[in-house]
Order: C-alpha cells, then structure tokens, then sequence
C-alpha cells in the first residue's frame, strides 16, 4: 500500500467511526404502563414502537434503559444522541428537544382511595387541600406548582407515588388509568378500592419521542420518516394496544 493509499484508508476509516459514533443512541425511558422491565430488558408497548421505528430507520446502534424521570430527562437535556420517550410536548420545553412524532395521548385522573369519604374533589381548587403524590420534574409537578398546590409529595418513580396513595402517605395521586390499572395488577389489589375523583383537562396531551439537540438532524428525519411509514401501515395503533 502506497503512502497516499494509507491516508486515504485512515481517513475513510476515520469517517466509518464518526458515522458510527453518530448513531450510537441511548434510548431512556421511565416505568409505566407503557414502558418497563420485563425479564431483565425494557419492554412494553411505547418500547415496541420505538424499538420498530429505530429497527425500520435502519439504526441498529442503539439502547434502552429504564431510569427515574428526572435522571432520563436530565439526559436528554445534557447528552448528545439521546432519545427520549413518553414525554409530554409543552410549550417551555419545545425549545429544548428535536421532537420526533406522537406515540399516543393521554388524560390524568386525580385518585383516592374509595374508602376515604372525606376526601372530595370537584374541582382543582378542591384538590389543593390535600397532599398529592407526583413525580419529579414531570409535568404534573410543574403544572400544580402553577396552580398553587403547596402540599406536593415529591418521589422519583410513579409506583412510589401509588404506593404512598396506598399507605395513605398522600391522599390523591394524578395517574392515567392505564398506569393505575398496571400498579393494582403488581400490588395484588382490586382497582374498585381506588376512585377517580376529577380528570386534570389541563394536561390533556400528546406524548412523544424526542431527541436531545445535540443530536444531528439527519438522523432525527430518519427516525421521522421510519415512524410516519410504520404509522401509514397501520401498525403503530396495534403495538400500543400490546399486539405485535
């Protein structure tokens, strides 16, 4: 091999690493009903589409992991190639992410255990007198700051917050009944012990997958595409409802 032909190996090797590097992605998510560990990998429906959508865009350097919100969120802020998923799409964070697609929609229910009577809520005024369980950084958190909640109980996973509401540690919890339906399956108790007192209209939204800006846009438009074709085939619906 000539000199010159040496170079031009080195560099198209180099080249070769740097594309490859690029679409190295963590892939971080939380535990819900739709994303969490089952036999030791991260599993769910949310989980299946992305993992679809990454296999149909042709990006196989990729990993999941499961963290607390705020560590994942923290990651997605901070790192480059990160890809985030189900995160809710607000104005202050519009800014702060390259958004991907809509993977599904979601309402939040205040609950209460039934047994409580004298826990009543008709509206978010009434609900500010009791202690409420959320998540750190979510967006349940930062909207009933905003509304005046001033007895918030702060944990880094949704199922502390269901087994606080459970050991009567807080007095309502906002969840979508999709995760409170998973967390009474887990604790081996009859969801008829909980009673949804008031739906939080205001937080009514999409929730997406997303990747932090440090991310080149090339591959956030294969990821697009990937998860519009998935979407025009019909099949992203199926894999939310858990059939591949």
């Amino acid at each position: 091999m000539t000199p010159a032909q040496s170079t031009w190996s080195a560099m198209l090797l180099a080249l070769v690493c740097i594309g490859s590097q690029a679409e190295d992605i963590q892939v971080v998510t939380e535990d819900t009903a739709y994303s969490y560990l089952e036999n030791g990998r991260v599993a769910g429906p949310a989980s299946a589409v992305v993992e679809a959508t990454l296999q149909r865009a042709g990006l196989s350097d990729y990993r999941l992991a499961l963290y607390p919100w705020a560590r994942a969120y923290d990651m997605a802020l901070q790192q480059p190639n990160v890809l985030i998923y189900l995160i809710a799409r607000t104005t202050a964070r519009e800014p702060r992410f390259k958004w991907v697609s809509e993977i599904t929609r979601i309402d939040y229910h205040f609950y209460k255990l039934r047994a409580r009577e004298d826990i009543q809520v008709h509206s978010l005024q009434d609900a500010q007198q009791y202690s409420v369980g959320v998540l750190r950084d979510d967006v349940r958190q930062k909207y009933l700051r905003t509304q005046g909640f001033s007895k918030l109980v702060v944990s880094a996973h949704n199922r502390d917050n269901f087994n606080k509401l459970l050991n009567q540690q807080v007095q309502l919890v906002p969840m979508p009944e999709r995760d409170v339906a998973m967390f009474c399956v887990d604790a081996h108790i009859d969801c008829a012990s909980l009673e949804q007192v008031y739906t939080l209209d205001a937080l009514s939204t999409g929730l997406y997958m997303a990747y932090s800006l440090a991310t080149a846009d090339e591959l956030v438009t294969r990821t697009r595409a990937a998860f519009d074709s998935l979407k025009a085939e019909g099949r992203v619906t199926p894999l939310m409802r858990g059939k591949p």
